[in-house]
């Protein structure tokens, strides 16, 4: 199958933006991750990763997969692996199972901006700023 070089209205730059998302995440958690370092920020366990962040990040990644799989007729089935290792890192990290899916295999309700677990929130991307360690003060 071949995809044309223009994609539908949104579709692109969504789809861009995403890209640039994920950049950016990565590049926090670089941050974070082995070069921090140990001991420079003891309030943050996991990398810098939260319980919220971490089903954020996963709720993306299936979402994006439930996207791409309108592109050809067995590219669900190609993308299958990538449900079932998020399902299987939610239950390694203890978070809840993502959300059923409908009977044509779309989401029980369309997604909108912010986690539907939470209150909405409009969400600004912009480039991360490096964080700082929380400054201590001694009496």
């Amino acid at each position: 199958m071949e995809l044309p070089t223009i994609a539908a209205p949104g579709v692109g730059e969504r789809a861009d933006a995403v890209a640039d998302a994920a950049c950016h995440l990565y590049d926090t958690i670089a941050l974070w991750g082995i070069g921090a370092p140990r001991g420079a920020f003891p309030d943050v366990a996991g990398g810098g990763w939260s319980r919220s962040a971490a089903e954020d990040a996963a709720e993306a990644i299936e979402t994006t997969a439930h996207a791409l799989a309108s592109i050809d007729p067995g590219a669900e089935v190609l993308l299958a692996p990538v449900h079932a290792a998020l399902a299987d890192l939610r239950r390694r990290l203890g978070l809840a199972p993502a959300d059923a899916l409908t009977g044509d295999g779309a989401p029980p309700t369309p997604r909108t901006v912010g986690n539907p677990r939470r209150t909405r929130w409009v969400r600004v991307l912009t480039a991360p700023s490096p964080r700082q360690p929380p400054s201590r003060t001694t009496s």
